[in-house]
């Protein structure tokens, strides 16, 4: 089943955020996910207003997932990551059925 990796934080640093994201988008496409959204603008609706920086990642399965987050490459990754986002927040979640494909 489909799954997504969610991630929500503030950047501080962000020439060393620039490192991560050069190396982020390889590890993913090696898991078999893609990214969905990084970063976009967006339009708040509803609910106490949130700046941080929204990541939307979709795996195959949330295993995959884990084995993306955890795996050699992105614990690198992660490293230099740590001071250059803060207000981390990153989650997996299923979905629900296949998702619809253009």
């Amino acid at each position: 089943m489909v799954a997504y990796l969610i991630g929500r934080m503030s950047i501080v640093n962000p020439d060393q955020y620039n490192q991560y994201k050069q190396l982020t988008p390889g590890i993913v496409e090696k898991f078999g996910g893609r990214f969905l959204t990084r970063g976009g603008e967006r339009m708040h609706l509803e609910g106490a207003h949130d700046d941080r920086r929204v990541v939307l990642v979709e795996f195959k399965t949330a295993d995959a997932a884990r084995k993306f987050y955890e795996s050699p490459e992105y614990t690198h990754a992660r490293g230099l990551r740590k001071d250059a986002a803060v207000d981390m927040q990153l989650m997996v979640i299923e979905g629900f059925e296949e998702p619809l494909r253009p």
